[in-house]
């Protein structure tokens, strides 16, 4: 029935709306994830040199790298390596086009996730600050019931597709690469967890600040190996990517609806679990970031995803179809597996089970970040502690339990937040000027970003 219903909810329907507000945006903004991409390059990663915020000294948050860092982790992890393998199982080459397709409209959704949060957020008075799309839904649109209905999805979500999931994918390559038990492997990601998260932001930015880029670096410098190891099959990839993209068949050269009808399908919900565009769990992590400026955290977002799909899917896609690993493997582990067999030699299966198992160990910190937001909107700060301790607990459960409905109930529950979030969007949209030039304080007084080009 859990998975009935999780169909349901991740049906054509949804995912038209998903890719119909981000196609909205896009043409609201002239394509500015196009057109301003010098600007987005020059204020994100040009903007690490310059001040963290305008936050009041001594309070607690993180810096805009480590907002970046869980931001980026919270989407990035085992979807960019065993989940693009699977869609490669399923819709063949040409989902990778349509994933393309999804991060490219859902880099407005994100911008305009963050940009709106940031513009609604307020502080109440015990300190809490009301951030992410709890902000618009409920001062944006004025419903403090879509707000709430939207905290608990979320927070559904943080402890089944951002904990028990993740710590199941641990304990599973674990046990297969280094045959440790599920129990053991329960236990040190509860208690690790632990050690990070009890110490609050100070210990969550000081671990993903390092891990998330450094993990990130070596997959996607292992995959580029892999690649310019087998480039002369790299034209043939494309081809392959484009061909399937339209259904075109291989083959006999004419269309096939069911090639493209699946392509399609599995291109666009694969895209979408990859980058989270249109959740608004990228606007919940940069809520708890150091800067204040809507135009920035919306122009760091679009990096965030543009690296976990544009640049970390393709990789890993291009990996597996220029090495050849497709036909030498059935399911998405073995086929992983043989990809980086290449430069990794007999020790693959072990070297990718801990990229992989730290990928998703990057996920749980990520959606920890995401929880606490919702955490803080219903209950304030005295939730935040009891809901660290949940988290590792579910992580080490999450870790021995069977998951065939804790993964229902996920995908139930990050579908369900999608329909608020992108209800705040579209009727927000209309009201705010979301893509003008913002003033930004430095320490020659207030200069203009030019984020929109005339």
């Amino acid at each position: 029935m859990l998975e009935r219903i999780a169909s349901m909810v991740w049906g054509p329907g949804l995912l038209v709306l998903l890719l119909g507000t981000g196609l909205w945006l896009s043409l609201r903004s002239r394509f500015f994830q196009l057109r301003g991409w010098k600007t987005i390059l020059r204020e994100t990663f040009g903007s690490l040199r310059r001040g963290s915020g305008d936050l009041k000294e001594g309070t607690p948050a993180l810096t805009q790298f480590q907002t970046f860092s869980a931001a980026l982790a919270a989407a990035m992890g085992t979807g960019n390596v065993i989940g693009v393998a699977t869609a490669l199982c399923i819709g063949g080459p040409g989902a990778i086009f349509w994933m393309w397709i999804s991060a490219f409209l859902g880099m407005m959704l994100t911008y305009t996730e963050n940009v709106l949060a940031m513009r609604y957020a307020r502080e109440l008075p015990d300190g809490t600050r009301v951030g992410g799309p709890m902000a618009y839904l409920r001062y944006g649109l004025g419903s403090r019931m879509l707000a709430a209905l939207y905290a608990v999805f979320c927070i559904a979500a943080s402890l089944g597709m951002g904990n028990m999931t993740q710590s199941s994918a641990i304990s599973a390559l674990a046990e297969e690469a280094f045959s440790i038990p599920p129990l053991a492997v329960g236990i040190a990601v509860a208690v690790l967890l632990g050690c990070i998260l009890l110490r609050g932001v100070r210990g969550v930015g000081s671990v993903i600040q390092w891990l998330m880029p450094l993990l990130s670096a070596v997959y996607m410098l292992s995959a580029l190996a892999v690649i310019v190891r087998h480039g002369d099959a790299l034209p043939q990839a494309f081809q392959f990517i484009f061909r399937g993209a339209f259904g075109l068949d291989a083959v006999g050269g004419g269309i096939s609806g069911a090639l493209l009808r699946e392509a399609v399908r599995t291109g666009l919900r694969h895209g979408i679990f990859s980058n989270e565009a249109g959740l608004g769990s990228s606007a919940l992590v940069h809520a708890g970031g150091s800067s204040r400026d809507a135009s920035l955290q919306g122009m760091w977002s679009m990096v965030e995803v543009a690296l976990d799909t544009l640049v970390c899917c393709t990789l890993t896609a291009l990996a597996v179809l220029t090495s050849g690993a497709m036909e030498q493997a059935q399911d998405a582990g073995s086929i992983i597996t043989a990809t980086f067999s290449g430069i990794f030699g007999g020790v693959s299966p072990q070297i990718m089970a801990i990229i992989t198992a730290l990928f998703a160990f990057c996920t749980l910190i990520g959606w920890c970040c995401c929880g606490e937001q919702a955490v803080g909107y219903l209950w304030g700060t005295r939730g935040l502690q009891p809901y660290r301790i949940l988290f590792c607990l579910a992580a080490g459960a999450g870790a021995v339990v069977s998951l065939g409905a804790v993964w229902a109930v996920s995908d139930i529950a990050n579908g369900l937040m999608a329909i608020p979030n992108l209800l705040g969007l579209l009727l927000l949209s209309g009201k705010e000027k979301l893509h003008c030039a913002e003033k930004k304080k430095v320490s020659n007084g207030f200069v203009e970003i030019p984020e929109c080009e005339s």
